[in-house]
């Protein structure tokens, strides 16, 4: 049978056709979107994103405080329980301030201290170090705070600097938390931040009422030896927290044994501030550890505040040179 044109024409579209189709089957489809391998490949990817959003990265406070500028050499020590602890700084006369020096512990003068002359002499050498240092006799201060004054040893110590010609300056819980103000709040940072101290034997909770310093006293880190429980704690707590002004939440400027510990697991290299985690990121296992943490998770669950910056350099002691 012969064909028409017409037929031969259509079978060899048909051919055509039906060629076209078998060769795109067999092109690479790149051009047509990824290919399965490719798409398992980016999976991995994603993933690690999403784990690494899960993990809150440290954060850094970059804040510098002003340096003294032509500043006077002073030194502080504070009269312990078990020894001294000492500071000496340059402040200027804008109360600038930076610590020169700082000693923790020092225990020279609670050793042999049998009679009055054993006192005084060793009382004697720890004042030749800060004079040699290049402090002044007139720029040196003592002090005892009110939970060390029932110490054995400070009598006698007190004693001892009197009749060197130094008078030790007592002061109670409130004054503690003024001075810590005083030495930890930045000028830049007055009327938007507030300061705690949370010492052992209690925790100072401190801010600024206009001009006006104001500070209450709560639980320190060693509450647990006083038969308090931690429900009772994070109420009191919160509590006096609950005073701190609203436009004064943002940020808390933290000083005190508790807020030490936290901030020594993660310090980065010497900075003078860092800021804390989560207090459930804290190893709690030792009891003023758990305690620390207790006081700190009541403080930062009232006030809202998630900024809470440990203060390398800062101590109440150092607020009280301020004030003179």
């Amino acid at each position: 049978m012969k064909l028409t044109i017409l037929s031969r024409i259509l079978i060899v579209l048909v051919v055509a056709v039906g060629a076209f189709f078998l060769v795109r089957q067999f092109l690479p489809k790149e051009a047509n979107g990824p290919s399965p391998s490719a798409e398992e490949a980016t999976v991995p990817e994603e993933s690690a994103e999403e784990e690494t959003a899960g993990v809150a990265a440290p954060k850094a406070f970059d804040f510098t405080p002003p340096a003294p500028v032509n500043g006077t050499l002073k030194g502080i020590v504070e009269l312990g329980a078990s020894g001294f602890n000492s500071f000496i700084v340059r402040v200027d006369a804008q109360k600038n301030w930076k610590l020169e020096k700082a000693e923790f512990g020092a225990s020279l003068v609670y050793e042999n201290m049998a009679t009055e002359g054993d006192i005084r002499a060793g009382l004697k050498e720890y004042i030749r170090g800060m004079l040699d240092f290049g402090v002044s006799p007139k720029d040196i201060h003592f002090m005892v705070s009110s939970s060390a004054i029932e110490s054995p040893a400070v009598p006698k110590i007190r004693a001892g600097l009197k009749s060197l010609g130094y008078v030790v300056n007592v002061v109670n819980a409130e004054q503690e938390g003024i001075y810590a103000l005083k030495a930890s709040l930045p000028k830049a940072y007055e009327g938007k931040a507030f300061v705690v101290d949370i010492g052992s034997g209690n925790t100072k909770v401190a801010w600024l009422a206009g001009s006006t310093p104001k500070s209450m006293e709560t639980f320190g880190a060693k509450y647990f030896q006083k038969g308090a429980s931690d429900e009772q704690v994070y109420k009191e707590v919160s509590s006096v927290a609950a005073q701190v002004p609203a436009a004064q939440r943002s940020v808390c400027f933290i000083i005190g044994g508790a807020p030490f510990d936290m901030a020594k697991t993660h310090r980065n290299g010497k900075e003078r501030y860092t800021v804390l985690k989560a207090p459930g990121d804290y190893d709690q296992t030792a009891q003023k550890a758990k305690a620390g943490a207790t006081i700190y998770q009541a403080l930062k669950d009232k006030t809202g505040c998630d900024t809470f910056v440990f203060d390398w350099d800062a101590n109440f002691t150092i607020g009280f040179l301020l004030s003179i």
